[in-house]
This record gives C-alpha cells, structure tokens and sequence, in this order.
C-alpha cells in the first residue's frame, strides 16, 4: 500500500527554517513495508541508501565522502540532473529520533524551501513510513506555474520509484 499527495501548505512545522523560508506546498507518501522499524530505520539511516530509492533518470549522486554519521548538523551534499541541467543539492540534518524520525532541510539547491520529514512506525512485523515534505519552489508567479506543471509531476515521478524500489528491497 502506497498513497501520495500534495496540496497546499497549511500548517507546517514550526521551525526556524521554515519560518525564513516558508513552504507553499506539502507533499505526503505513505507506504507500508513487509520489514520491521529496526531494519528499515537501519537502511535509511544510511545515507547511501539514498541512491537506490531515487529514479536513475535524475543521475542522483552522494558527494559527501562516507561514512556519514547521521545526527543533527550532518551535511549532505548531492549532485542530480533534471534533465539536461545539472544541480548541486546541499541538505542539513535538522532532527534525527532513531526508530521514530529524522528531518533534513534544503540549504543549497533548486527549492526555495524543502524540508523533508521522514516517519517510521511499526506496525507488527511491518513498517509504516510516512514523508511529509514542504517546499516552495522559487521565482514567484513563474514557479507557482513550473510547480503546477513539472514540479509536482517530478515529484509524484520520485515517491512512486521510492515506494517502488522499497517493495523490492523489502519483499516481505
């Protein structure tokens, strides 16, 4: 089971990141995983992990040399491709609860706002993981338009390969 909306931004967490670069958009993926909390948190807990969870077509890359111990103020730095234009992403680790969540936030790249929440929840032998991410996306009018037309496409394009590939890895 897998589910992904995204709609307007109507309460986002108070932070003082969002408070500087307020979200206009609220993306939620839930998807249910045939492994327990501790094995799943384990694998995402690894930053590296990250490649196989995002769709080959955006060339994503960790350059952030490992290991990276994962804690509040880890820096991560990434380079993606949207199409022909390659993009430097820089995210920080805002929050990290073991078994229960972790928060990293965009502070170089292509959103003007991007904080990204990750749940985890055991559920029996299952887990239910929850992404609830924030964003705005830059130039005003003209990226409320490229939102409505390529943004959030990309975006649902993105989450369903992740839900995908954790089907996969976790067959259950």
């Amino acid at each position: 089971m897998s589910s992904i909306e995204i709609s307007r931004a109507k309460d986002p967490p108070r932070s003082d990141y969002l408070a500087r670069r307020p979200p206009s958009h609220v993306l939620v993926a839930q998807c249910r995983i045939a492994a327990p909390l501790s094995e799943v948190f384990a694998f995402f807990s690894e930053a590296k992990n990250l490649e196989e969870l995002t769709p080959p077509d955006l060339s994503f890359r960790i350059l952030t040399p490992e290991p990276i111990e994962m804690h509040p103020g880890t820096v991560i730095d990434y380079r993606i491709r949207l199409g022909p234009i390659p993009l430097r992403w820089r995210t920080v680790i805002e929050r990290f609860e073991p078994e229960r969540l972790f928060v990293d936030a965009q502070h170089r790249g292509p959103y003007r706002s991007w904080w990204h929440e990750h749940h985890f929840r055991a559920d029996g032998a299952h887990t239910e993981m929850e992404d609830r991410v924030y964003y705005a996306v830059p130039f005003g009018p003209l990226g409320r338009a490229v939102n409505g037309v390529f943004v959030k496409r990309q975006l649902r394009h993105i989450f369903e390969f992740r839900a995908r590939a954790m089907r996969e890895l976790f067959p259950g």
